[in-house]
């Protein structure tokens, strides 16, 4: 169920990446104004006035979430989503990262889910987490890679994936899905 629910909010974060400019700067503005209103409550020095204005700020806020205007993720969910979306390139994902140093993820473990041979002769390798890689580069490999078998996959030069299967020789990937 939670793996579900990161992969919805990066479903999200994709279609917001993906969408036109000026959507994605509006739904910032909303965002922004229903936070700035509850955190304006502050300010107000009656104790009953500012008990009302948190009231309407909270009540504007939940609205705003469950229309999907606003969206809150937790720093473990924002991690989740980062490590899910490792080897693709979207700047978008910075979103994620809004209020905390982001960790600098080289590399990935994971476990071959299952793995097909390309008529080109290149490996196709799926992730039990769903993610799927495709073997970029003429590198043979020695063994087919099975289900369960352990995958590392670390960041190379020039923005490019190495992908090993069980500790052997790595090939150059990329992500497909």
């Amino acid at each position: 169920m939670r793996s579900l629910r990161v992969r919805l909010v990066l479903a999200a974060a994709v279609g917001l990446a993906l969408t036109a400019q000026p959507a994605l700067a509006q739904s910032k503005a909303q965002r922004a104004q229903a936070l700035q209103k509850l955190s304006d409550c502050r300010k107000v020095a009656d104790s009953a006035e500012r008990l009302a204005c948190y009231d309407t700020a909270a009540e504007a806020l939940e609205t705003a979430e469950a229309k999907g205007d606003v969206v809150v993720v937790d720093r473990e969910q924002a991690r989740e989503v980062r490590k899910q979306a490792f080897g693709f390139q979207m700047p978008s994902l910075s979103l994620f990262e809004k209020g905390e140093k982001p960790e600098d993820l080289d590399s990935l473990t994971g476990e071959v889910a299952a793995a097909r041979m390309t008529s080109a002769g290149k490996w196709i390798v799926e992730l039990k987490d769903g993610a799927v890689w495709a073997q970029i580069d003429a590198n043979e490999v020695p063994f087919a890679p099975k289900p369960g078998d352990p995958v590392r996959i670390r960041k190379a030069s020039l923005g490019s994936y190495m992908l090993s299967v069980k500790n052997q020789r790595s090939f150059r990937a990329s992500r497909q899905q």
